[in-house]
């Protein structure tokens, strides 16, 4: 399994060529050329999640990926296929085996309305919360971790990262951080991993990680 991190929270798995594609985000401005995707999966409806030039642009590409995702998700992308996800359930698409759990995005601040999220494991190795601390049922190998939002805090995050073990972890959801953030959070981050048997891999966008399935 490759698992290559690009701007931001926009990642891409590759098995046999083929690529399952998550949270294509207005922050990443030069989309990926993207070639046999089989699935694209969309945690929520923030612009840095689901921007809609993105998703289109993905799907006219690859006309046989299926999109997965919350309901409001379908509901923003209007005319564009969207298989609606729950907690708890499954698909496997082209190889791969999908896993879907959470319900909804963490607080930002009391007076702005909650919306729903939902994370996902890929092949049982690589799983993404999406903007929650969602721990999932199984054991994780890969954590792709929220780093940087209007709705973290670096205690919760350790917190997570604690709960969650995994045996690897790279930082995502960072596009918003410089140089001197980046070398802040992911010390703590990278502590807090080690301290829980775990592996820190800082990947820069377009940098990629190999795991064995």
């Amino acid at each position: 399994m490759k698992i290559t991190k690009f701007d931001h929270a926009l990642l891409s798995i590759e098995i046999d060529s083929k690529i399952v594609v998550i949270d294509p985000g207005v922050y990443s401005s030069q989309l990926p050329d993207f070639k046999n995707v089989v699935a694209i999966c969309l945690t929520h409806i923030h612009e840095d999640h689901s921007y809609l030039p993105h998703v289109q642009k993905i799907f006219l590409e690859n006309p046989d990926a299926q999109i997965f995702g919350p309901a409001e998700v379908a509901q923003k992308l209007g005319k564009l296929p969207v298989q609606v996800v729950y907690h708890g359930d499954h698909f496997e698409v082209s190889g791969f085996e999908l896993d879907f759990s959470g319900d909804l995005h963490e607080q930002i601040h009391r007076s702005i309305p909650l919306i729903q999220n939902i994370g996902v494991m890929v092949n049982q190795t690589l799983y993404y919360p999406g903007d929650s601390y969602t721990i999932p049922e199984d054991k994780v190998k890969v954590l792709a971790c929220p780093t940087s939002a209007p709705w973290i805090k670096i205690s919760d995050v350790m917190d997570f990262i604690t709960a969650v073990k995994p045996e690897t972890l790279f930082p995502t959801h960072n596009a918003l951080l410089n140089d001197n953030g980046h070398a802040l959070y992911n010390q703590r981050i990278s502590e807090v991993t080690k301290e829980n048997g775990g592996t820190f891999v800082f990947l820069t966008p377009g940098q990629s990680l190999e795991i064995e399935v």
